[in-house]
């Protein structure tokens, strides 16, 4: 076998194992997350439920998420990322499948608790991948790219799910959630046949990286001893911080995504094949929003980036409520859109900073175990809000409120001193 320090002959397979992670993130989030507000006004209308209702549909599945968060990052960490993926996104599949043949507002409820497991399962692991294969200087760039795939699939749902609807009358929001299914199966498959769990695996050192011929694969295993080094995370001051900033990220982006749709085409005056387009804008551009903003990080700082990206999501959320009209639900659209996946990206570099290769999985998932409570609340408090007062602006103008809370809490993380005490736990 190749020594580490070998090097690899063409291209890096860090950019395979890259290119398929951002495939999986696809699958993981832009499908069986963020379909759902295109396909929530003909789920609603089919299953004869109230918003309230469509909103603890959607946070059935952020519970799905939270639960196997912290889960699947300690689990990737021992037995590696590629295998938990891969099982994943299996039962992703399957639960988007059977979302499709829910027969009521329950047995929905159950379809979409297995779609945040599966969801939370292949995520989480996959995001950590980047902390494995790229140095730390190239880390935010990379998580960007895998980020970018979340926004790949936002614009396929976007356009290929409103015709698909259209096209099969009542139960044409079914044959949506059965063809997404499809293709995330495929995906699994696909991933359990190109990731890898590190590059020490292939005789490689990661991108950015010296090759180092003293480590071997062997030394670089995960084992019980990272576990239980891994537990001493919670010690960590800068854990919670991050922990509290990822939970404002979470309430106010799934506020704004879970009812754009149904906001556009009940008070904005959109048909929704109209609010398809603009959501599949917003994808389109979300393509590039992590790599972006996570090379922004990698030269200004973690925090700098977060605060940034806090600020201008604040000012698309107000605006898609402050004005209704087509220029200001393409302005907010568009802000999103450049903006989506940055801070998942950006955090996911930061857990690899923090915690590193080794440890990135567990530190990730366990502040993504917060985000999750975010994600649960926000689609429940938004519903509440639309029912009892008649409109989904209230709600967006609580989101921006997050959002700028989330812009000030940033610009206070303090990286270097937080780095050196993660240190001193794992040692």
């Amino acid at each position: 076998m190749e020594s580490v320090g070998a090097k690899a002959k063409g291209t890096h397979y860090a950019y395979v194992v890259l290119l398929t992670s951002a495939l999986v993130a696809l699958g993981a989030l832009g499908f069986g997350r963020f379909s759902y507000p295109v396909i929530l006004p003909a789920m609603k209308q089919g299953l004869n439920i109230s918003y309230e209702q469509a909103g603890l549909i959607d946070s059935s599945s952020s519970i799905g998420y939270l639960a196997l968060s912290v889960i699947a990052g300690f689990v990737a960490s021992r037995f590696g990322p590629r295998k938990v993926i891969s099982v994943s996104m299996a039962l992703l599949g399957v639960s988007l499948i059977g979302t499709g043949f829910a027969p009521d507002f329950f047995m929905a409820l159950v379809m979409r608790i297995l779609t945040g497991i599966g969801s939370g399962g292949s995520n989480v692991p996959v995001m950590a991948l980047a902390s494995a294969w790229f140095a730390s200087s190239k880390r935010g760039l990379a998580s960007g790219v895998i980020t970018g795939g979340i926004g790949m699939g936002l614009f396929i749902s976007g356009i290929a799910v409103p015709g698909i609807i259209s096209g099969n009358g009542l139960a044409g929001w079914r044959y949506a959630w059965y063809f997404l299914g499809a293709l995330v199966l495929l995906i699994s498959l696909i991933s359990f046949a190109l990731l890898r769990n590190r590059p020490q695996e292939m005789g490689l050192a990661p991108v950015g990286e010296p090759a180092s011929p003293h480590v071997s694969p062997a030394a670089t295993s995960n084992g019980q001893g990272h576990l239980q080094s891994a537990k001493g995370i919670y010690r960590m001051p800068v854990l919670w911080h991050l922990a509290f900033i990822y939970v404002l990220f979470g309430f106010s982006y799934i506020t704004y995504s879970t009812f754009f749709a149904a906001y556009l085409t009940r008070e904005g005056g959109l048909t929704a094949a109209a609010a398809g387009s603009l959501w599949a804008l917003a994808g389109l551009l979300s393509v590039v929003s992590g790599s972006i903003w996570g090379m922004v990080s990698d030269i200004w700082g973690r925090k700098y980036g977060l605060a940034l990206v806090f600020l201008v999501q604040a000012i698309s959320f107000f605006t898609f409520a402050a004005v209704p009209n087509a220029y200001a639900f393409y302005a907010s659209a568009i802000l999103f859109g450049l903006t989506a996946w940055s801070i998942p990206a950006i955090m996911a570099a930061a857990c690899g900073d923090y915690g590193g290769p080794r440890l990135a999985p567990a530190v990730l998932g366990s502040i993504t175990l917060f985000f999750g409570i975010g994600q649960a609340l926000g689609p429940a408090v938004g519903g509440r809000i639309a029912d009892v007062t008649g409109s989904f602006a209230p709600a967006f103008f609580l989101a921006a409120a997050a959002s700028t809370l989330g812009a000030l809490a940033s610009l206070v993380l303090r990286p270097q001193e937080s780095k050196q005490q993660l240190r001193g736990v794992i040692r």
